[in-house]
Parts: C-alpha cells; structure tokens; sequence
C-alpha cells in the first residue's frame, strides 16, 4: 500500500516550520510587500533554525543526478530532499518572498551542493550564495549565455565579462554564482558556472526591480566588467566536453525545480486553507460525503482546485524522494515545477474569484499570494521549457530535434 502522507521523521520540522511561518511570517508579510527592497531584518534569527531544516548538512537536498545525496539503503529513503520539499512548502505557506531571502538559502547554494568539491564546500557551504543564469538577450534559453569567462594561465585567474539579471537576492547575498562560457566557439558544452565574491570590484550591482509579486526578496541586476576571480573557484570540470559538460551545470535545476514546486504548493495550500476559513464563516458548508455536482457551484470549484492541488503535491513528493533515492528525476522535476507552477498560479486566482471583493482587498493576504504565485511558473524554467523537457523524453527528442 502507498503511503500519501508526509513521513513521519519529518513531522517534527513541519510542525516546526509552521510555526515560524505563523508566528513571524504571516504577521509582517504585509509590511514588507509595501516596503519593497527594504530587508526583513526579523529573519536574521532564523539562521540557526534554518540549518535545522536542511538537516545541517550543505550538501542535503542535492539531486540524484550525480549530486551529493543520502547513501541508499534498502528500501524507501526519505531524507534530504524530501525533508527541504516539505519545510519550503510549510514556509511558503507563510511568505514566499522571506523563503527566497532567507539567509543562507539561495538558489545558488543548489549550485554549489550538487557540483562543488570538498574543498569549495568547505570554503562557500555556509555562504548565502543567489544564481546569476539570465541575460538581457535571453529567458529561459539557458544555452544562450553570453557572458564570458576567460582563463588567465599566469595570473590563475578567470576573467568574466557580461551582464546578468533577475539575480534573486543578489543585493543581499555572499557570492554569486555565475554562469559563464570559458568558451564561445564551443557552444553550449563550454557553459561552466563561478562563484564571485558579492564584494568583488568587478561586480557592480546596477539597479534593483520592482516587481508584481515577491516583494520581499530583492531582484538584481548586475555587471561584470573584467571581474576577476581564482581559477579555483570553477564549479566542477574545467574540460569542455560535449557530451557531459552542460549537463554538469543543468543538474542544479533538477535540485531546485522541485524546490520551487513546494513553493508553489505552500502558496496553493495557504489559498485554499484561508477560502474554506471564509466559506465556513459565510455558511457555506463543503460536504466531502456529497458528490460535487450536488454542490453549490462555489463549492464544487474550490473541490476541484482541491484535488488539482493533490496531484501536484504528490508529484513534488515523488521528485524529492527519487533524488533521496539517487534516481534520476530530470523528468519528473520537470512534471512537478510544471504542475505546481501552473495549478498554483490557478488556484491563488480562483479563490480570489470566489471569495469576491474581499479576495481582491488588502484586508486578506489572498491577493498578495495570487501576485506571488505567478513567478513560481515562470523562473527556474518557464511553464513552456518544462513541457519541453517532459515531450523530449516521452518522445526520444533530443533538443535539436524537438524546440
């Protein structure tokens, strides 16, 4: 018999998780979606409490594609990954944006655990590191990079060049973890990634966005001019190999895809809890023992979006746990961002739909969350390149053949 619920071994971070996102997040969300770029300084105390939920360990939540992972023993192995899936969520179901700027947990730190040696663990694991992927000429095409990273043989430095934006966190953070070709002429496979101090001269932080939704966590933009760093500070293989390189780099995101799906699922479950609180004090009542269609028409929409969120919940479970379980789960994390990201997007609208003028006022955090929601569609791959993926493999497509 499957087990559906969340792992026992677990509970007590769930619980714990909840907690912190009642008690601190959901009272100052509102402040700091008003005060944007302004830093949430109440969340420098949860450092310590944050290493908890990732087990302490900077390489945990690292996914099964040639990443540091848990040792598999027999049977089901529910650690790590599972453990961040279901915490990120109870997180979100608090504040999105404070789970994007939260000390210590960018999504550059996915980079370094899945492809950092011991030594560059050991330098940059407890480092707040963001992810500088996009460029001015490109979204979700990640091949495109055209910002340069040039070996300096004498000096045993590299030397990039380029622009980067949308860096989330990128004001606020220790390093940066930057994706740059050693490379041009050689395409895709020359694609490595960098960590470049925040403090680096050559990294100029040019302007930071305003945004629709996610307020709370800063969004950059920055310039690399001649900004130079030690050749030691190249994540993985320096070799340019056509057959291997890319995919050294494109594994992060089989890491955080299922990371951002839980996003997705805390925000879906905040929408959903906080309409069946409203319909209750409106009398209106949901009855899981009556078929839907003997509802009312409120009620059989918020029970549909109810088992949309199921499936992709499921979906971001089983992604994690095949990463615990040193699986490959390129595809399936794939299936879960592009689920939860569009099944979160719906049901943040939805329940400010059928909450009424309420759901649209500010005197609910339901439209806050409807703003938040749509970014967990969009980054980390688009709704559009997660479809693609997912046909690739179903079809036996390589990218060339099937864009």
């Amino acid at each position: 018999m499957i087990n559906l619920e969340n792992p026992k071994k677990f509970q007590g971070l769930v619980n714990m998780t909840r907690q912190v996102s009642e008690q601190m997040f959901r009272p100052i969300s509102r402040k700091y979606d008003r005060a944007e770029h302004v830093y949430p300084k109440e969340l420098d105390g949860l450092r310590a409490v944050l290493e908890g939920m990732n087990e302490g360990d900077p390489g945990g939540g690292v996914s099964a594609s040639g990443g540091r992972g848990n040792k598999v023993k027999e049977g089901n192995v529910n650690g790590g990954n599972v453990s961040t899936v279901l915490s990120v969520a109870e997180a979100c179901w608090g504040d999105t944006s404070f789970v994007l700027t939260m000390p210590g947990q960018g999504l550059g730190n996915a980079a370094i655990a899945a492809v950092a040696d011991d030594e560059q663990l050991a330098r940059f694991g407890d480092k707040w590191a963001s992810m500088a992927i996009t460029e001015p000429h490109f979204g979700s095409d990640s091949a495109a990079v055209q910002t340069t990273a040039i070996l300096d043989e004498e000096a045993g430095e590299y030397v990039l060049n380029g622009t980067k934006i949308f860096v989330t966190s990128g004001e606020r953070c220790d390093v940066v973890v930057v994706w740059a070709s050693v490379d041009p002429s050689k395409g895709r496979a020359a694609i490595k990634s960098f960590i470049v101090p925040r403090d680096n001269p050559g990294l100029e932080l040019v302007r930071l966005e305003h945004k629709l939704g996610i307020r709370g966590s800063d969004t950059a933009q920055f310039a690399l001019t001649d900004c130079r760093i030690p050749k030691e500070n190249l994540l993985g293989s320096p070799e340019v190999d056509a057959k291997k390189s890319f995919a050294g780099v494109m594994q992060t995101f089989d890491n955080t895809r299922p990371m951002v799906a839980a996003m997705a699922v805390g925000v879906a479950k905040a929408s959903l809890e906080r309409t069946f609180e409203l319909f209750r004090e409106a009398g209106v009542e949901v009855d899981y023992d009556r078929p839907a269609h003997l509802q009312t028409g409120a009620v059989a929409e918020l029970l549909r979006l109810e088992s949309d969120f199921e499936a992709f919940r499921l979906l971001t479970l089983e992604a994690a746990w095949m990463a615990d379980n040193r699986k490959p789960n390129s595809v399936n994390a794939s299936m879960a961002k592009a689920k939860a990201g569009r099944g979160a997007t719906e049901i943040a609208l939805k329940c400010v739909e059928l909450v009424g003028p309420l759901g649209y006022s500010e005197d609910e955090l339901l439209e806050k969350w409807a703003r938040d929601a749509k970014i967990l569609d969009i980054f980390e791959g688009t709704q559009q390149i997660q479809l693609l993926i997912i046909a690739r493999n179903l079809l036996g497509k390589s990218s060339a053949e099937l864009k």
